[in-house]
């Protein structure tokens, strides 16, 4: 019994520890987010040597003729898609950009087609991210083949889409800010649990720990008296 305790004790106390520390890297994370520094030119840079969630500054030309919508994406509880949109820099260069979500129809076969004036240059702000991931090969699916726009598609891999779209595209995308014309509904936060949740599981691994104690010495010192 002794033996087993300790083996626990020391379960519990060291995946409280886990948690606690995932939540201080998460909590710097979230604080760098939140601090909303001023958008940066991008110039000559590439995209990957930017650090995720730093925002930049593009100007070029958004492509409304071929656009994704990604599945599976809620807002409040409530259902929807995010709006993958082409950005075409003024360098030749093209990144997708997330223009935030809209509310699902209630019909799959009535798509809403989130407009945008074609040919018309402009200047946008967002953060870097990496395309949403699943976790799991769950819930993943391709944009459809041929040339039907839009493409419903569900954590598709940057392959994946540039294939679909038939070019070259940076494999990370920009979240468009949500103070920037032509987008929807933007509340962007870093992907998982928030620090605080991280905090609640650490300390509820070390209340487990100390019941566990309490148990512990409460049996015992029932059996010396």
């Amino acid at each position: 019994m002794t033996l087993i305790m300790m083996v626990l004790l020391a379960l519990f106390v060291m995946l409280g520890r886990w948690q606690w520390h995932r939540g201080e890297a998460k909590q710097a994370v979230w604080a760098e987010f939140e601090r909303n520094a001023p958008a940066q030119a991008l110039g000559t840079r590439s995209f990957d040597s930017v650090d995720r969630f730093a925002r930049i500054a593009l100007t070029g030309e958004f492509d409304p003729s071929h656009q994704f919508l990604l599945d599976n994406r809620s807002h409040n509880g409530k259902p929807g898609w995010e709006v993958l949109t082409p950005f075409e820099l003024d360098d030749g260069r093209i990144i997708l950009v997330n223009r935030g979500w809209i509310p699902f129809s209630g019909y799959r076969d009535r798509l809403p087609y989130p407009m945008l004036p074609a040919g018309q240059r402009s200047s946008i702000t967002g953060r870097i991210d990496e395309l949403p991931s699943a976790g799991l090969a769950t819930g993943h699916a391709p944009p459809a083949p041929g040339n039907v726009w839009l493409k419903i598609t569900s954590f598709p891999t940057h392959a994946e889409l540039a294939a679909s779209l038939g070019k070259k595209i940076d494999r990370r995308i920009l979240l468009l800010d949500a103070d920037a014309p032509a987008g929807f509904v933007r509340e962007w936060s870093p992907p998982g649990m928030p620090p605080s949740r991280h905090f609640s599981y650490a300390i509820q691994w070390w209340g487990f720990a100390a019941v566990l104690l309490v148990l512990y010495f409460g049996l015992n010192f029932r059996k010396v008296s």
